[in-house]
């Protein structure tokens, strides 16, 4: 955010305990954390963190009619916002709140967390009803909701004094239908608070209610009037460490031409050709992504160990891939995974079910991307092609929100450039920017309003990277193989095979580790693997013949192509199921000796003797 706007930064100490929160003395604040005092739950006004109080005190210093309130995902916006809510209303500065959030599911969070502070909202208000309750201080909206009637909305808030609550205000764009209608409905509101942990857009539409101011290159930026980063909340142990484990592997696909295309996942590839790459490695029916998932799965029984209740999200691209993953887990727990497949009927409790419970996995499409809070959830698969920098951030902030100490986070993800390089520049924080030029990167055409729209209806990978491929190649084969780990801007890990040491060093760090610890432990397995890795290259290495090899790989592959169409396994599932029985890496790095066994293997199911 522009620095002209924002308050310095200030403990809690320093800007003033806010009523009901116990102030330390001068001598005890210069060791306090920014996080003082404990933690509150969710959507809890009771008890503030320091950047909330801080936050809370520059409103309460400027009362100002707009305030733009920028927190990194799971630093706990709700419970700020709900406390300048409590405080407007016990002052008789307003008499409504009116919450407007991306998703249905939000609505209900929302209204949860408000009546727990003693505010009673509405989140079943319909449109056609005209007015809540009398019953209600006040309704929780979606912006599509806003959007279909804008008047009447502007009516019920001229009718008494409102306090509106934007949430992730980047939503409304002012050249789009929902930014006119936001400005349009909320622009008689006696108080508006606007709540975002990623305050930029793919575009260069301004934002309702938001404040800009031009930078020393003439660009105009978004001015918030606090801003919390993650880089902070990081420090003050108010989110966890976040780990990249980063998976790559030989994929190979066929053109809309017939041509068959082999290339390596994180190589240097054309753009259409990554996009490709990528998609073949999130086929349900590969080997990619059952070996990821079962890596992921080894992850969190790592972390179980110290956080028995500790859960998985897998993120994929639509419904029908969803599924297949659900399937794949299903096949590596032994138990069914939570899957949601839209924000319809339904998906709220299921979503509840899960975020109460101890069970291993959910699988979603879009809708758990933003905002919904499953605290225990600590490994994510990000097995979508959506390559967005604000879907990504609203995807990882979901595994962030800390419970105790030492929690840390691990999201999979494939080694694609654009997300590599998202995840090295988690740290950074970026304002919305007007006035700058578009280029051909810019992703224009898949305004994230539609993309929350969508979440309302139907999920689509309308903003995929793969898009423009979309129909033009059939996945034929996908390989996975332990990339790297990234953490903290830095790299860690000289690659492996899956199941291999290597990644199992990985795989296994504790669950239970601070940022310090986390790096640490990173540089020495870093130092082990490269130590292990010259030692390996003075061995002698057997002598290859890789016609032999070609001749093998094409004849299991025939084989496990045969099998797959008679038993209805997926494809990757039967590789995997040999992976299994006959150990070895990846067929394309397997040995002849490995790819004899698994071949004889499947040569003796089709005669049935086991």
């Amino acid at each position: 955010m522009t620095a002209g706007h924002q308050p310095a930064r200030r403990t809690a100490a320093e800007a003033g305990a806010p009523s009901g929160v116990a102030s330390p003395s001068p001598a005890a604040a210069s060791h306090l954390s920014p996080a003082f005092p404990a933690r509150a739950p969710w959507g809890t006004a009771h008890k503030l963190r320091a950047w909330q109080a801080a936050a809370l005190e520059a409103y309460e210093q400027r009362q100002p009619r707009d305030f733009l309130a920028v927190a990194t995902p799971g630093a706990g916006k709700t419970t700020f916002a709900l406390r300048v809510a409590t405080d407007l209303i016990a002052r008789g500065v307003v008499r409504r709140v009116t919450v407007v959030a991306p998703t249905e599911h939000l609505k209900r969070q929302w209204a949860d967390a408000a009546a727990r502070v003693g505010v009673h909202l509405d989140p079943a208000f319909r449109n056609s009803q005209g007015r809540h309750g009398s019953h209600f201080d006040g309704v929780a909206l979606t912006y599509a909701q806003v959007a279909s009637k804008p008047a009447l909305h502007a009516a019920r808030t001229a009718a008494a004094p409102t306090l509106v609550i934007l949430d992730e205000i980047h939503h409304g764009g002012d050249a789009l239908s929902w930014g006119d209608a936001v400005r349009e409905a909320f622009e008689g509101a006696t108080r508006r608070l606007a709540l975002t942990g990623t305050p930029f857009r793919s575009d260069t539409a301004p934002i309702p209610f938001v404040s800009y101011a031009p930078g020393p290159d003439g660009i105009r930026r978004s001015a918030a009037d606090y801003t919390y980063g993650y880089g902070d909340a990081l420090r003050d142990g108010v989110v966890r460490p976040v780990l990249f484990h980063s998976y790559s592997g030989q994929m190979r696909w066929r053109t809309r031409a017939g041509d068959e295309v082999s290339a390596r996942l994180g190589e240097d590839l054309t753009k259409d050709m990554t996009a490709q790459a990528w998609r073949t490695a999130l086929d349900p029916n590969g080997e990619w992504v059952p070996s990821v998932l079962a890596a992921a799965d080894k992850r969190l029984s790592e972390v179980r160990r110290a956080v028995p209740d500790a859960g998985g999200l897998v993120i994929a691209t639509d419904q029908a891939d969803a599924r297949a993953y659900a399937a794949h887990l299903r096949a590596v727990t032994g138990e069914p995974a939570t899957v949601v497949l839209s924000d319809d009927d339904g998906a709220s409790e299921r979503i509840e079910q899960f975020s109460a419970g101890t069970s291993r996995w959910m699988v979603a499409v879009r809708m758990v991307s933003e905002g919904v809070d499953v605290p225990r959830l600590a490994v994510g698969v990000y097995a979508t092609s959506t390559a967005t920098p604000l879907f990504f951030a609203q995807a990882v902030g979901r595994f962030v929100r800390v419970r105790r100490r030492g929690e840390t986070a691990s999201v999979f993800l494939p080694s694609v450039p654009q997300l590599l390089a998202l995840a090295a520049t988690l740290e950074l924080e970026r304002d919305h920017a007007l006035d700058r030029p578009t280029t051909d990167d810019d992703d224009a055409t898949t305004p994230e309003d539609l993309l929350l729209a969508a979440a309302n209806r139907e999920e689509k990978a309308s903003d995929s990277l793969s898009d423009g491929a979309q129909g033009t190649f059939e996945a034929l084969d996908a390989q996975a193989s332990f990339d790297r780990v990234l953490f903290d801007g830095g790299e860690f890990g000289t690659g492996g095979e899956v199941g291999s040491e290597e990644e199992l060093d990985f795989l296994g760090l504790p669950g239970l580790l601070d940022a310090d610890q986390v790096s640490h432990l990173l540089r020495q397995r870093q130092a082990d693997h490269v130590r292990r890795g010259k030692a390996r290259e003075r061995a002698p290495e057997p002598a290859v013949d890789h016609r032999r090899l070609a001749e093998l790989r094409k004849e299991l592959n025939a084989l496990v192509g045969a099998w797959a169409r008679r038993s209805g396994q997926p494809h990757g599932s039967v590789h995997t199921e040999l992976r299994r029985r006959c150990g070895g890496p990846e067929v394309a790095l397997a040995t002849a000796e490995q790819l004899e066994a698994r071949t004889a293997l499947v040569r003796d199911w089709f005669v049935g003797r086991r």
